[in-house]
């Protein structure tokens, strides 16, 4: 990405004095400047990132893929063993997915259906409130954010999570693949992560900061437009506000009060 000269000799400037001037030195540039020059991506401007997964134009297929795209994209280990499984983004049935929406005379196109899960962002995550090392954070913009360097296993945020969105590598991560993403470990934009630490979805925040979709969104709308949307919620004329506007939708358990920002149109 093309910088001006100006913004230029400011990032010259503080690697040079970066022994120096320590903490003044990154105050040369505000904090999401300093980001944006260091990454050499643009920061986006939503300011509420939401999704919408449209159940009307989805199918197994469409599923598959996003799951695909989503462990290829972010070198999800598969351990080979059901009970240590990774889940950024997975598969559940109606039931399981929404248990306060259940009842005994539940249509017949949703019994046993499967419905795609991820982490859902919420407003007021309690994973946050409970980690003891700040390793679980919620941006500005409200994606719900983990540091796997900072996170010490201890998993108050797996209890804490009431969706099931978190999961503790029981194995070392970095040996599972069986072929690494290319920009990995390489790639500044998505540090390798060891053993027993905890892991989720991210929203792609690294894709979101190149000014891309999540991967899932982009391999669900290769085979069907609109099967899942994305953008920022605090927009009234983004594609997601229009989308839920036009369509009755629902969340997962919204009666805890944690405003997952994830919706189903069913």
């Amino acid at each position: 990405m093309d910088i001006d000269r100006r913004k230029f000799l400011k990032i010259a400037g503080l690697s040079a004095v970066m022994g120096i001037g320590g903490k003044a030195a990154f105050e040369l540039l505000a904090p999401k400047e300093l980001e944006a020059s260091l990454r050499e991506v643009p920061l986006t401007q939503g300011k509420k990132w939401g999704m919408v997964v449209n159940m009307a134009k989805m199918d197994d297929e469409i599923m598959k893929r996003c799951m695909e795209a989503c462990n290829r994209v972010h070198n999800i280990p598969n351990f080979g063993d059901p009970r240590v499984e990774i889940k950024w983004i997975w598969e559940e049935t109606y039931e399981h997915s929404f248990p306060g929406q259940e009842h005994e005379y539940i249509g017949e196109k949703y019994l046993g259906r499967n419905f795609l899960l991820m982490c859902n962002h919420c407003t007021d995550p309690p994973c946050c409130r409970v980690c003891p090392t700040g390793a679980t954070w919620k941006r500005e913009d409200g994606i719900v954010m983990m540091d796997w360097h900072r996170c010490i296993g201890c998993r108050f945020c797996m209890a804490g999570c009431p969706y099931g969105s978190r999961s503790f590598n029981w194995g070392d991560p970095r040996k599972a693949p069986k072929e690494l993403n290319p920009d990995f470990p390489t790639n500044r934009d998505y540090p390798t992560r060891s053993k027993g630490v905890v892991e989720k979805c991210t929203f792609c925040d690294e894709r979101i900061a190149r000014g891309q979709i999540p991967a899932c969104v982009e391999a669900a709308n290769e085979i069907r437009e609109g099967a899942l949307v994305f953008g920022d919620l605090d927009d009234p004329d983004s594609d997601i506000r229009k989308v839920l506007r036009a369509h009755y939708s629902i969340r997962r358990k919204p009666e805890l009060g944690t405003g997952p920002n994830v919706y189903y149109i069913i």
